[in-house]
């Protein structure tokens, strides 16, 4: 099946480091960082991918501070931030406002959340460290992730691969379609013949 995936760890500002990983069919992950839009667009259109997977929150909620989507997420024993806090309103605003650019595009963007992805696909947690999670992305075959990778990159992995798995049709669709959703990986144990 031939594809091709950016997936963004997006910072809520333009100072701050935006992490960006291609990933192809090949399963090659290709790395880069970005901080202000122009940066983030020259990736994504330079790569001309399938879907593009956001970590950050691409609406805000109708009722409350949480969507259906956030308190689907809970039950997963993670909790995501409200798109209502103040640092999370700047994050969201910017991600609606790069989603609303890239769909007049025709692009497909979808949200999705690593710290969720990572206990259904059995990936270690932060407190395990980055050496661990490279490790563990490797075991489900992603190629070409520096040693010295960091945090914002790594999150960017787990984006792109929620991405593929969402082309895959292996996924999972939590929230309201008409407040928000997020896309989240099928369950699976971690496939370690590919080491």
């Amino acid at each position: 099946m031939e594809f091709r995936v950016v997936g963004v760890d997006l910072a809520g500002l333009p100072t701050r480091i935006t992490g960006l990983c291609y990933l192809d069919s090949r399963l090659i992950c290709e790395l880069a960082k970005a901080k202000e839009d122009y940066e983030i667009f020259s990736f994504i259109f330079e790569k001309s991918p399938e879907v593009i997977a956001i970590d950050a929150p691409l609406s805000l909620p109708r009722n409350g501070m949480f969507r259906v989507c956030e308190r689907e997420v809970m039950k997963l024993g993670v909790r995501p931030l409200s798109p209502l806090l103040r640092s999370m309103r700047t994050l969201t605003e910017r991600a609606m406002r790069l989603r609303r650019i890239l769909e007049e595009r025709r692009y497909r963007v979808i949200e999705v959340f690593p710290t969720g992805a990572r206990k259904l696909l059995n990936l270690p947690s932060k407190k395990m460290g980055r050496r661990a999670l490279r490790e563990a992305l490797a075991a489900h075959g992603l190629k070409n992730i520096p040693e010295d990778v960091d945090q914002h990159l790594l999150d960017a992995v787990i984006c792109a691969l929620i991405g593929l798995y969402y082309l895959r049709g292996e996924y999972l669709e939590v929230g309201d379609p008409e407040e928000g959703v997020i896309i989240l990986p099928k369950p699976r144990k971690l496939d370690t013949s590919s080491k």
